[in-house]
């Protein structure tokens, strides 16, 4: 092979790398997207792959029954990156009328839970599948012309193809989560992807007019071949299962320790591909020297199954040092970056030698059946089989050994097919009896003393380690655990000094908190749940019906049935296990499990509301943060237009969202996403760190009122948490959308969109910089006589006679006239600092000092 000819073959290696690179953009983007309508990350996540790798399996079987007719096959494969290009020109336009058509067309004529989710999974395959097929032929038609024209070591060459493209995909990955999407969002990541398959299609047509190819070596007799083929295709499908239960069960344990988040997913995803390539790669320069390759698969099969149980006995030392990280960094830009590539070393420590192994495997049968006559139709075959296998495990682990046997037994049972695997493999090559029985007894054991000796420590598991460097909750007492469909939920109790507290968490973090104990101090977000169930009918006693988005505790859902007046409320709740943990706050959700009138639905917020057509005279949206991968969405424009279609005209709307671990740009790029879809709103502070919002879809926001607190059980909801009037809840307001519009129209946020997420890319920062937005919180208790039509009239404060009081009323009256002049100005008249300046003076006055300056 002359140097010139060697050049060229590592450009086209370099190339595959880019192709891997859009592919994984493709499935990253497909997943955002798709987690649109399907309602959850998990979901989204599982179906996508699903999708994706079945396309891709399906487009590389039919590439590798056509590879023989082909005289050029990178000709054929620039066909295939010219039309990838094509679709992601295309996808974001063909997708928001697909969905439009979904939600207002197919879904509404549909009663059935089960078939609203067959059509939106129909719909997500009709979206993304075309594509699919042409990503899985690529991998056939590249190496195929690789071959061709460089057939001296076809396991070399096969190697480095597996190994290019899984480095390209790390980098789509990483490069589309912390960079694309942020700064040209999800419509540009996917013109990005096109873009770089046109630049492939144009380099590949100029290499190979360079190129001379061979023809395709003749395929043995079937007869022949029959001995290997089918074996080692069972060997690829059954290996793709293994590795996919592998990622499953990692992912649900590695969100335990990084957090839920988009951007934990993307490194995880990154840190298990990376390890397929690096196996790839070592196998490169062994590959065409193995005497019995078919041993040596089966040996990596077995180091496979052994790497996988070594992540069931180390699993509950990653608390331990995600807490030492979490105490070493600080919390600023710099310690954030070192967070993120912190959580990735921890995904590699568990995925790495691991997915190393199965690097290897896919070469290696790929090498045996075209060494062993099967031509270039075994390539496609094997990519196709392996990825079958794949969504085989996906689907297997998400239905049927996540729920009913758990995190440990699942990821066990992964190894436990490998090894069995490699066991198959040994005896199919003659290996002596001696050694298989040795490898056999030595199995037993090493799964005897893992399955024994080792545990998954459920109190570091709900510790929430990646938020506050807590690595244990040793002083908690479990009342539930159940790792369901889409996330693992615990209910615990911990003492505490106001008593006896009952908590619920997801993957980790608490998402409500109450005491049990009669006449005991409440819990901190008892008053948040008290207020979004009670705000409905104290602004609208005569309310009929209700929808309440997240079961959470079921106390919200709790106290707004407590009002006799309303006919019906529909819980919707998209994990069941949510639902389960939720009967465990006794008495303080009874209602939501007892009364008639509820009724609770397991499906998507906006699938269910699109399916069922009713119109509501107020709807709860109580999710969970923000920073949790898909609950942003329900947090964006998009959101908001498409829930006030199922308000009456006089409908509320009644959504928390928090203000610690936030910070305002965030918090007024979700009130910029509300309000041109509501006539008027209320901000309300439950407690010094959550808000809840209570909007009218037309019309003024009327006074609440006091007919509700005439029934018992909604007094007795409201002693509770120590109120006995209106005025009590009034206290609580924060201001009104009349001046709070112009408020939060200062920040250069832009308003959330799913399409340009800016909460989900920012929520995580905010998070672990335990970024807060108190000042909000502060306006309600200015000292300041703020104009009465924005706010409520404050008390008159008893130092109004200090001389400097006079001083402090000047300059925030100057402020607001400052900010009312900007907010009338067209945008590009105003300048940044003055707005910045003028936010200063009224913070700076209004809450007492510079901490509202500095924090715009």
């Amino acid at each position: 092979m002359n140097t010139n000819r060697h050049s060229l073959l590592y450009v086209l290696f370099a190339l595959f790398a880019l192709s891997g690179f859009s592919g994984l953009i493709y499935e990253s983007i497909w997943s955002h997207y798709l987690k649109l309508f399907l309602g959850h990350a998990a979901y989204a996540q599982n179906l996508v792959l699903a999708i994706y790798m079945g396309g891709m399996a399906v487009g590389a079987w039919l590439a590798s029954r056509w590879l023989a007719r082909l005289q050029s096959p990178l000709l054929a494969y620039v066909v295939v990156e010219i039309l990838l290009g094509l679709s992601g020109l295309f996808f974001h336009p063909l997708f928001v009328q697909a969905t439009a058509f979904l939600l207002d067309v197919l879904l509404p004529g549909v009663d059935s839970a089960g078939a609203s989710e067959v059509l939106r999974w129909l719909m997500a395959m009709l979206l993304i599948l075309p594509q699919t097929l042409l990503l899985g032929a690529t991998f056939p038609l590249m190496s195929a012309g690789v071959l061709r024209a460089f057939p001296a070591l076809p396991g070399s060459s096969i190697s480095l193809l597996y190994f290019s493209n899984s480095l390209g995909a790390v980098a789509g990955v990483l490069l589309s989560g912390f960079v694309l999407i942020g700064a040209v969002g999800l419509p540009g990541t996917l013109l990005s992807a096109a873009l770089a398959n046109f630049l492939l299609a144009l380099a590949v047509t100029l290499v190979a007019r360079r190129l001379v190819l061979q023809p395709p070596a003749a395929a043995a007799a079937r007869a022949s071949i029959a001995p290997y083929l089918r074996p080692l295709l069972l060997v690829a499908l059954v290996t793709g299962l293994s590795s996919f239960i592998y990622e499953v069960a990692w992912i649900r344990m590695l969100v335990l320790v990084l957090g839920a988040s988009t951007h934990a997913f993307e490194l995880m995803l990154s840190a298990f591909i990376l390890g397929l390539a690096l196996g790839g790669l070592w196998i490169r320069h062994r590959i065409d020297r193995f005497e019995v390759p078919e041993r040596a698969l089966g040996i990596v099969q077995l180091l496979m199954g052994g790497c996988a149980l070594a992540t069931v006995l180390g699993y509950n030392s990653l608390f331990d040092f995600m807490q030492w990280i979490m105490s070493a960094l600080q919390r600023n830009d710099a310690g954030y970056a070192l967070f993120n590539l912190s959580s990735h070393v921890i995904a590699l420590l568990v995925m790495l030698p691991t997915t190393f192994m199965a690097g290897m495997t896919l070469p290696l049968i790929t090498y045996v059946l075209f060494s062993r006559g099967s031509g270039e139709s075994a390539i496609g075959k094997v990519y196709a089989f392996n990825t079958l296998g794949a969504i085989a495990g996906v689907l297997l682990t998400v239905h049927l050994l996540m729920p009913f046997l758990g995190l440990k037994n699942t990821l066990m049972a992964g190894a436990l097919i490998d090894v069995v695997l490699g066991v198959y493999l040994l005896a199919r090559t003659r290996t002596a009896m001696r050694v298989q029985r040795l490898v056999i007894v030595l199995s037993l054991l090493v799964f005897l003393g893992v399955g024994l000796g080792s545990h998954f420590d459920i109190k570091r598991m709900v510790s929430g380690v990646y938020r506050h460097g807590v690595g244990t909750l040793p002083a908690v007492n479990m009342v539930f655990h159940r790792d369901g469909h889409t996330a693992s939920i615990d209910v615990y109790d911990t003492l505490r000094a106001s008593g006896l507290v009952r908590t619920i968490s997801t993957n980790g973090k608490p998402d409500a908190a109450a005491s049990l104990v009669a006449r005991a101090s409440v819990a901190s977000d008892e008053p948040t749940m008290v207020l979004l169930g009670s705000l409905p009918y104290l602004f609208r006693p005569e309310l009929r019906n209700a929808a309440v988005i997240g079961m959470g505790s079921g106390i919200s859902a709790n106290v707004l049935l407590a009002h006799p007046g309303i006919a019906t409320v529909d819980v919707i709740e998209i994990e069941a296990a949510m639902v389960q943990g939720a009967r465990y706050f006794g008495e303080r959700s009874a209602r939501v499990f007892s009364d008639r009138r509820s009724h609770i639905h397991i499906d998507d917020a906006k699938s269910y509301f699109s399916s069922h057509q009713s119109r509501y005279d107020a709807i709860v949206s109580e999710p969970s943060n923000p920073w949790v991968s898909g609950v942003s969405s329900l947090f964006t424009d998009e959101f908001y237009a498409r829930i006030s279609r199922h308000l009456t005209d006089e409908g509320l709307l009644v959504q928390w969202f928090h203000i610690y671990e936030s910070n305002p740009d965030i918090v007024s790029s979700i009130m910029k996403a509300m309000s041109p879809h509501f006539s008027d709103y209320a901000l309300y502070v439950a407690n010094t760190s959550d808000i809840v919002v209570v909007a009218v879809k037309q019309g003024r926001l009327p006074a609440p009122r006091a007919d509700a607190l005439l029934h018992p059980a909604v007094a007795a909801e409201f002693a509770r948490v120590g109120w006995s009037t209106v005025a009590d809840v009034e206290n609580l307001r924060i201001g009104e959308k009349r001046w709070l519009e112009a408020f939060f129209a200062q920040s250069r946020a832009p308003a959330n969109s799913q399409y340009f997420p800016y909460v989900d890319q920012h929520a995580v920062a905010a998070r672990f910089k335990e970024q807060s937005f108190e000042d909000l919180v502060a306006l309600r208790e200015s000292p300041l006589p703020l104009p009465g039509q924005y706010f409520s009239a404050p008390p008159q404060p008893s130092y109004a006679a200090d001389p400097g009081y006079s001083e402090l009323v000047s300059e925030s009256l100057q402020a607001q006239q400052m900010l009312q002049a900007i907010a009338a100005a067209a945008p590009e008249q105003v300048q940044e600092n003055a707005r910045r300046a003028a936010l200063g003076r009224l913070l700076a006055g209004s809450c007492g000092g510079e901490q509202g300056r500095k924090q715009w």
